[in-house]
């Protein structure tokens, strides 16, 4: 049985960036990978359950609410790597970027329809 979420292509696209996000911080060194990485993937996987469970609520406001200020967190997180040079080409920031760019723009939306 397929979930209601499992459709959205904001879903779709926030869980691709967590396995994204998964796969890229395997890559990093042991010292970041332990600390910033802990966080860049906690944060991808909070993103992908918020929009999940923004998709079941009537008032799914407060929910959105709280995905953005987590997609704000995300951006600053892979600043940062991209500042200190964690990621092992600047390709991986840019997909990165875009990836989270696509998501906020989506989640915008929506929360610009609930209102």
């Amino acid at each position: 049985m397929t979930a209601y979420y499992e459709q959205l292509p904001v879903y779709r696209q926030s869980l691709d960036l967590t396995v994204w996000t998964e796969e890229a911080v395997r890559s990093f060194p042991r010292y970041h990978k332990y600390t910033i990485g802990s966080e860049l993937r906690n944060t991808s996987r909070e993103i992908t359950l918020l929009v999940a469970a923004a998709n079941t609520k009537k008032n799914r406001k407060e929910i959105l609410l709280r995905a953005r200020n987590k997609i704000e967190e995300l951006k600053l997180l892979i600043r940062v790597c991209m500042e200190l040079k964690i990621f092992r080409s600047f390709r991986s920031y840019e997909h990165a970027i875009r990836q989270i760019a696509g998501i906020a723009r989506q989640t915008e939306g929506w929360l610009n329809r609930s209102s």
